[in-house]
């Protein structure tokens, strides 16, 4: 972000006062002639845009040096903005010019390759304590984003990459992913392991719409399995799927990413369409929603509602197998632990062919809490994960039960730390339910 620099100020002229009565006739005619030339020069815009900036956000140019539409300027002091902007020590070239009604700033940076590396610790209730590495580079490659993460702890060992060109055409952009992850966690009887890569394409046909269309090659497995599993697990052991797969997928969002969601109506929704194992005989169909919804009840209160859901189905005949169903417990479902909820084969969790989850949670923004802001809120959550292709001749009880938690959470940040707690109750429970009362997300990077 731009260090603060405050708005020149305008010179005004002021009451020259009796001790200079003896001037005052050259005072009139030269404030006569400045005036007319001011009125001449003076000029207000409609709106004020920004050209050629690629990293530093467009409004904290606007706000910087205090470029704004409506506001009334004499050309000297655009000539001052401009000086302002320079004297920031970002920015090679500036200049202000007018089009139309229209006030353009125009920028050239001096950085056009900023990036970082970064190592962080963080805990999450889903994988527990993973040690992190991050780099990223923006014109990694010319017009190309990059990045890579690692994460590591004894359960969960994943590596993604990222490149991504925006403007790739108009309204265009190109991406292509690439990932690595093997988890073996001490609640599961099997490893399952990941390899994949995807290339995409995004178009945004307006503001706030994306469009993705993908093509991408998987390996995964289910191996590992131990001798006391499920024979259902064991059943669906494979080493070494590979084939290509397809990704279709749409998000609208009613706010940008830099709105404020306090005091205005918002939502966003997104939908992806998987399909898996193209041209195998274990084709898989995915479908997976996501939606979020603000509603402000208040300065500092409002409501927050969200609903995930997803299914799985195999393309003919095929079943689907524990790495393809889903787990919604944890974070996404308060109160439950990884992989608490759904069908259950003794000890082992299988998933559910289908999960659904709400959440409806009051929130209350306190700006200042021991220093920093916080935000705390009470939350219902509610859902269920269900349906197997194989109930082992009817022995494994897939039926559709809701759960429901009710709970406190609060975020905040300690440092440039984020940190968000939840207290949860199971009010709505099965037998076998694992619960998790007391979840937590934490992160520090160095």
């Amino acid at each position: 972000m731009l260090p603060h620099i405050s708005r020149p100020h305008r010179v005004r002229s002021g009451n020259a006062g009796t001790r200079l009565r003896r001037t005052a006739l050259f005072l009139t005619c030269l404030c006569l002639a400045q005036g007319a030339a001011s009125q001449a020069a003076l000029r207000s815009y409609s709106a004020v845009e920004v050209r050629g900036a690629e990293f530093i956000p467009e409004d904290d140019i606007r706000m910087t040096c205090g470029a704004q539409a409506g506001v009334p300027y004499l050309d000297l002091e655009l000539r001052a903005i401009e000086e302002c902007l320079m004297s920031t020590g970002v920015f090679e070239t500036v200049a202000l010019s007018a089009e139309g009604d229209v006030l353009v700033i125009s920028v050239k940076e001096l950085n056009t390759r900023p990036g970082r590396i970064e190592a962080s610790l963080a805990y999450a209730s889903e994988d527990g304590l993973i040690a992190s590495l991050f780099f990223e580079r923006y014109n990694l490659f010319p017009g190309t984003y990059g990045s890579l993460k690692l994460d590591y702890n004894p359960e969960v060992k994943r590596a993604t990459s990222r490149f991504y060109r925006a403007e790739f055409r108009e309204n265009l952009d190109l991406g292509l992913d690439l990932g690595y992850g093997e988890l073996s966690f001490d609640d599961l009887s099997y490893t399952h392991e990941n390899k994949q890569i995807e290339a995409y394409l995004v178009w945004t046909p307006r503001e706030n719409l994306r469009l993705t269309g993908g093509i991408g090659y998987r390996d995964h497995s289910q191996t590992g399995i131990e001798a006391d599993a499920s024979p259902l697990i064991a059943r669906e052991e494979i080493s070494g799927l590979d084939a290509p797969f397809l990704h279709l997928g749409v998000a609208h969002a009613s706010f940008s990413e830099t709105e404020d969601r306090w005091h205005a109506v918002g939502y966003s929704v997104s939908f992806d369409q998987y399909f898996w194992n193209l041209g195998t005989e274990d084709e898989i169909f995915d479908s997976r929603l996501e939606t979020r919804s603000y509603v402000p009840l208040g300065d500092r209160w409002r409501m927050l509602i969200s609903v995930s859901a997803g299914t799985v189905d195999g393309a003919g005949d095929n079943d689907t197998r524990a790495v393809d169903r889903f787990f919604p417990a944890a974070d996404r479902f308060r109160g439950f632990a990884p992989r608490g909820v759904g069908p259950r084969d003794g000890d082992d969790p299988l998933g559910g062919n289908t999960f659904a989850v709400s959440s409806f949670e009051v929130q209350r923004r306190f700006d200042d809490v021991f220093n920093a802001p916080l935000v705390a809120g009470a939350f219902v959550d509610t859902g269920a994960s269900w349906g197997l292709d194989d109930t082992l001749g009817g022995t494994v009880d897939d039926r559709r039960y809701r759960r429901t938690s009710v709970g406190l959470s609060v975020s905040f940040d300690v440092g440039s730390a984020p940190v968000s707690l939840y207290v949860a109750e199971p009010v709505e429970q099965e037998d076998g339910d694992d619960e998790q009362i007391f979840g937590l997300s934490v992160r520090t990077a160095f």
